[in-house]
């Protein structure tokens, strides 16, 4: 590493004088002078400061040698501008020093092609013979306009490419050809899932819990990756805040995202757009944390679309892509040269990357378009003469011909030729401590989330309530059976339809799990079994609490044993409808039309449950079969109203009884057998176990939108 360190050194100073803007550079001010009369002009390419021989070449190199060692000696707070050659040193946060090193490892790739199908609209290939390498303790960035292959080259030296890409060309680790094992990377989305009701210290303990295993101490990979990536002061806040208090900002939401990778300690982390939604300030102090990160060895990969001027003097190389084309790799202040060289110099008083997207982003011709017709009209402002594809090909052309990808070729060769340490994965938590950790999770964002657990009881409550108020005085005589059928019917239907409001719910859950099985901490199976075990005790006490005021509201049989029943039979009832809500959010993401699904499914099952019309006398093959076998409703009341009628019997007139099942023959079908309300129960528990079977065979096929989504994530 010695050896390529020195030759990288040699490549700088030989290059100071071709590569190097500095050579070139107005020794007066930070910023660029317009000329006089331009002031009422647009910045263009035509725009340019007049280049003058100085003596800065010195003064660059301590500034290139301050960046990369700003973690022992920052430099104090100041604007800077690169244009000038003066990379800005932003001072780094406090605990800087306690930081564990970390071991990083070096990355090359050599003219890697990637191809999606489907992907472009007139093309496959995403990624044109790529050439590039990050090294330790070092922020190489990926930069371009939209659609320019920036994730996918993320994603592809990650390993994490979907399954309808293919990758040609050659990735080394550490001169290895190999992938990289569990453990020694972190790949950080530009969306990230978190878990708003925990705070910042329980969500990456319990993410340590899924990665880590027992042997190592969590707790203080924790507090590791919040002193990494300075969540000191926000580490006992709620995520996402609650009615009293405000929530983390965005900030500090992609810093939590970004630690949470860290836990594990990896040799290398790759982070698709670290500054995607936030503001300057945000962005400029989640770059001055990931130098800080870098300081420590670890190996920084990140893609950004465009920042401000501190931002980018903070990066050490950039690898420029338009269209799948590498327009540059390298340094970054060799990056403003090669503009320059290639005829378009960096204008006065403007970032460096908007300028280099204004070069080589297509999307311009449009506003250039708009220019001219407006300037037709009004005469004020000048068009700007630049064709964009034009600019893309000249900047192609002369980086392949310049003496930057001459010595990138050549670091890429002793890169290859010097195996390093080889990177070994480190070891995963078992499955049983997974499913625990998960339910235990679950169980205690149930208890903080109100709005979708804690409402909805309340809610359910009052629903029974009012249900039984309604029926309120029914008596035991014979006229009261149809009434009391009805009464349970509704009990049944409406408390299984309100718990629909806890779709949104069931969707953060998929999220997240998504975010996780995708960095593989967690499984399908071990998602479902923790999702199954979390939901028993919420649906329990749902049901306790809905059905005791119901049971005595409307004066059922009273003996504990059939108010035993009616609990566990509503309770099986509340399960299948969570394994239904679930397997519907599982298909579809949006809560809108999954509601008006599940609304629809609740009313057919409605239908069909025997209630309007008795489930024998049912003649239409829809509605018999197989509507009323699939709604859970049929099942739910045939055992409740089992429970209830069976054994009892009916006095008509002096002389005649009716048993409990004669009284319901004219008004609901059920079982005459004494035991039979158990097999209701039964059915309702493998229909619970079926509906989270048919989710585990969405979510393996590959149907379930949120994980293809996250999978074939747009770029």
């Amino acid at each position: 590493m010695e050896e390529i360190q020195s030759h990288l050194d040699h490549y700088r100073s030989s290059s100071s004088s071709a590569s190097s803007p500095t050579s070139r550079m107005p020794s007066s001010s930070f910023f660029y002078v317009r000329k006089p009369g331009n002031i009422r002009q647009p910045i263009s390419f035509e725009d340019s400061p007049d280049w003058e021989d100085t003596d800065a070449d010195d003064k660059v190199e301590e500034v290139r040698a301050d960046s990369r060692n700003n973690a022992t000696n920052p430099a104090p707070n100041s604007l800077s501008n690169v244009n000038s050659g003066q990379l800005p040193s932003p001072s780094l946060p406090e605990a800087s020093n306690a930081a564990r090193k970390i071991a990083g490892a070096s990355v090359v790739w050599k003219d890697l092609a990637v191809t999606i199908k489907g992907k472009r609209k007139y093309s496959d290939m995403v990624i044109k013979s790529s050439n590039g390498y990050a090294l330790p303790g070092t922020m190489t960035v990926i930069m371009g306009p939209a659609k320019s292959g920036k994730t996918t080259l993320l994603r592809a030296l990650a390993g994490r490419l979907p399954g309808s890409a293919r990758i040609y060309g050659e990735i080394f680790f550490n001169g290895v050809k190999s992938c990289l094992p569990y453990g020694t990377f972190g790949y950080v989305g530009r969306e990230t899932m978190l878990i708003e009701s925990l705070t910042v210290r329980e969500f990456l303990y319990y993410s340590s819990l899924l990665q880590l295993p027992g042997c190592l101490q969590r707790r203080g990979a924790v507090d590791d990756a919040i002193i990494a990536m300075s969540l000191g002061d926000c580490a006992n806040k709620l995520i996402g805040g609650n009615c009293f208090i405000q929530g983390l900002p965005n900030g500090e939401r992609r810093r939590v995202s970004i630690a949470r990778e860290l836990v594990t300690r990896p040799h290398i982390l790759f982070v698709d757009e670290p500054l995607y939604q936030l503001d300057s300030v945000s962005a400029l102090l989640m770059m001055v944390t990931l130098k800080k990160l870098a300081s420590v060895g670890c190996t920084l990969i990140f893609t950004i679309h465009q920042s401000s001027t501190e931002v980018f003097g903070l990066f050490d190389r950039i690898c420029l892509l338009s269209n799948g084309n590498t327009l540059f790799f390298g340094e970054t202040l060799s990056c403003l040269q090669h503009f320059a060289n290639a005829g378009f110099p960096c204008p006065i008083m403007q970032s460096p990357s908007d300028h280099f997207l204004r070069a080589i982003n297509t999307d311009f011709d449009r506003i250039i378009a708009m220019y001219k017709n407006w300037q037709d009209d009004n005469g004020e402002l000048s068009s700007v003469n630049m064709d964009t594809a034009v600019a893309i090909r000249t900047l192609e052309t002369t980086y392949k011909s310049s003496p930057d990808a001459a010595a990138v070729d050549s670091i890429i060769l002793k890169l290859m030729e010097k195996e390093g340490p080889s990177l070994k994965g480190k070891g995963k938590a078992n499955f049983f401590s997974k499913i625990a950790i998960l339910t235990w999770r679950s169980l205690l964002v149930m208890s903080r989330e109100w709005k979708y657990y804690w409402l909805r009881l309340i809610l359910c409550v009052f629903l029974s309530t009012c249900i039984g108020t309604a029926f309120w005085g029914l008596g035991h005589s014979l006229s009261s059976v149809s009434p009391r059928v009805a009464a349970i019917f509704v009990f049944v239907s409406f408390l299984s339809l309100l718990s629909i409001a806890g779709f949104p719910a069931q969707v953060k859950e998929i999220k997240v799990y998504a975010c996780e099985e995708s960095n593989q901490h967690s499984g399908r199976l071990v998602f479902l079994l923790g999702h199954f075990f979390s939901s028993i005790p919420f649906l329990f006490l749902l049901s306790i609490s809905s059905s005791v005021p119901f049971y005595f509201l409307i004066k059922l049989r009273e003996d504990f044993s059939l108010l035993v029943y009616f609990v566990v039979n509503f309770f099986m009832c509340l399960l299948v409808n969570e394994g239904l809500i679930l397997l519907v959010a599982s298909i579809s993401e949006s809560i809108f039309h999954c509601t008006l699904l599940l609304i629809t499914i609740h009313m057919l099952m409605m239908l069909s449950a025997g209630y309007y019309r008795i489930r024998g006398t049912l003649t239409s093959y829809f509605w018999m079969y197989p509507m009323s076998f699939i709604a859970f409703h049929t099942y739910s009341i045939q055992g409740l109203l089992e429970n209830e009628y069976i054994g009892t019997s009916f006095a008509v007139g002096q002389v005649r009884t009716l048993s409990g099942y004669e009284a319901l023959m004219n008004v609901y079908d059920i079982s005459p057998v004494l035991g039979a309300k158990w097999k209701n129960v039964l059915i309702l528990l493998i229909m619970a176990l079926c509906f989270r079977l048919l989710v585990f065979i969405v979510m393996n096929r590959g149907h379930c939108s949120i994980l293809r989504k996250r999978r074939n994530h747009p770029n």
